[in-house]
Formats: C-alpha cells, structure tokens, sequence
C-alpha cells in the first residue's frame, strides 16, 4: 500500500531545501552586483569585493589594502586560467577566490557552475526518486507508463509544447521588459559555456537533469502524487505548484517570476490534460536548451524589436 503522507513529507522537505538555496543564491547574486558597484565614489571595485578582472585591462586596482603603482612599475595582476568550459577561474595568489563575505556567483569558472547545478538539482532528484521506491507510489500517479506508445506520443507532444511554449515566453519577457519590467538573465550567461565540450555537457547533462527534477517535483509530485493520493483538484495544486516554480526563480527578476509562474501553470496544465510526465520534461528541456542556443550560442535577440 503506497505511503501517501512519508512520500508527500520528503516532498515537502526536498521543496523547502530548494527554495531556500534559491533565495541563497539570488542573495550571493545580489551580494556581487552592489559589491562589484562599489560605493559610487569611484569606479574601482573595492579590495574586499569579489571581482572578475579582464585580464587584459592595465587599469590598476584601489582599495585599503593594495597601493596603486607608480608610472612605470609593474602592476599586479591576479592569476587566472581558463577551465575547460571556456571561461576564467580567478583565484588569489594563494590558489583561493578573493577574499570577502561571501562567494560572488560571477567569480566561479562555468564548470563550477554547471557542476554545481548539476550535482544539486540531480541529488534532489535522486531523493524524490528513492522516495517514490520507499514509498511504494504507483507509477501512474507520477504520469508515467512503461509502453512504446507512451514515449512516442511523449517526445511527439512535449516538442510541439516545447516550441510553442519557448515561442511564448520569449514574446512575454520582451512585452514585459517594453513597460519597463526588469528582467535578469545573468545566469543564462553565467552557465553559457564558451566551448563545444562545454555544450554537449550544458546540453547532454544538466539541462534534462533540470528538467527531470523540477518536473518530478513540481508536476508529478505536487500534482500527481498529491491529487491521486488524498484526492485533492489536481487546478488547485497546479495553482500552488506553480506559486512555488515561480518563487524558486527569483532570481531572474519581477519579469522572470511573473512569466515562470505562468509558464509552471501551463506545464502543469499540460501534466494534467495529457497525464504524462514526459511530455512535460521533453517541453521542459526544449525551452531551456532553445534559450541557451539561440541567445548566448547564436546570440539572436529575435523578439527585441518588441522591448522598444
């Protein structure tokens, strides 16, 4: 008999412990970007701020802690390498991250990044996972099937409503940011890489580990599970799971949150007129990979003319 109540309470916890990283990190970006601004005083970023240094700017830095050279003499730099994703770890001279309050997101290598995204969201997952087996929660409940049919109606749905959904968001953040809605896409470009390598691993490896994770979450747990188990309209959950989706996006802005939200009802509703999980992770994962491809692959800012 499946343990509705342990299955929901891992929920709860594994939902909670995401969202309060996802404030963590929109606090640590946060953090960096009034850092990096300094106190409007000069244009030098302080010595106690975590910085990402072009390294081939000759500027000098100012701050308690360091002089600045006179004409002539050499300036200091700090070593950075370039990590195989393309992009620069700095570190101090002793091989650590500049020092300061806290770790500015800016500052890490995409590997770090993408690992970190990665191992975070995939450990999540695999606890939901083992919760489903502890618990004994039927498959059907989770929206999904074990049938040749199942997966192919999944990938043929989940990409007409990846593309029509990506087309939509896009239309959406442009409106939105015309009537002067910010809209932060800072950890897009964060996690872009800058080599084919990098690519495959963006493509092949964090983003379906996103997209299985938040939509065995967000869809399949909070509305499946929950519904089939205590009988509960499986509308409203998609009300509140999408609340929760949106929250767990803070981080991209007013505009972010507000079009993440809609997104999560439609994904929901979605889960629930077709009940299928894949449909909504194959969406999923289309969305993401075309708004990687398309702006920091390609850069193409297709629905710009909108934002004017």
């Amino acid at each position: 008999m499946p343990q509705w109540v342990t299955f929901v309470a891992v929920t709860g916890v594994v939902l909670v412990s995401l969202l309060v990283l996802s404030h963590l990190s929109q606090s640590a970006f946060a953090d960096g970007d009034s850092e990096s601004a300094g106190d409007g005083r000069d244009d030098h970023p302080r010595s106690t701020d975590l910085e990402s240094i072009d390294s081939n700017s000759s500027a000098a830095e100012s701050g308690p802690h360091r002089s600045v050279p006179k004409h002539g003499e050499p300036h200091e730099s700090e070593p950075s390498r370039d990590d195989e994703y393309g992009r620069d770890d700095r570190t101090d001279a002793r091989g650590r991250p500049p020092s300061g309050e806290g770790v500015d997101p800016a500052s890490l290598s995409t590997g770090a990044l993408l690992a970190n995204v990665a191992i975070s969201q995939g450990l999540f997952a695999l606890v939901l996972l083992g919760a489903v087996v502890y618990t004994g929660i039927p498959a059907d409940a989770l929206g999904i099937e074990f049938s040749r049919s199942y997966v192919e109606q999944g990938i043929l749905w989940g990409t007409v409503a990846g593309i029509l959904l990506y087309v939509s968001n896009e239309l959406g953040a442009s409106v939105a940011t015309r009537f002067g809605f910010d809209h932060d896409e800072q950890l897009r470009e964060l996690l872009a890489p800058g080599s084919v390598q990098g690519w495959i691993v963006l493509l092949v490896l964090v983003l379906p580990i996103i997209a299985v994770f938040e939509e065995l979450l967000f869809r399949a747990a909070l509305i499946g599970v929950v519904s089939a188990g205590f009988d509960v309209s499986p509308w409203l959950l998609a009300v509140v799971s999408s609340i929760a989706f949106a929250v767990g996006h803070g981080i991209q802005g007013s505009v972010g949150i507000v079009v993440t939200g809609l997104l999560g009802f439609v994904l929901a509703a979605v889960f629930i007129v077709t009940g299928s999980f894949l449909v909504v992770v194959v969406a999923h994962y289309l969305i993401n990979a075309l708004e990687f491809v398309v702006h920091e692959r390609f850069d193409l800012e297709w629905a710009s003319s909108l934002e004017r």
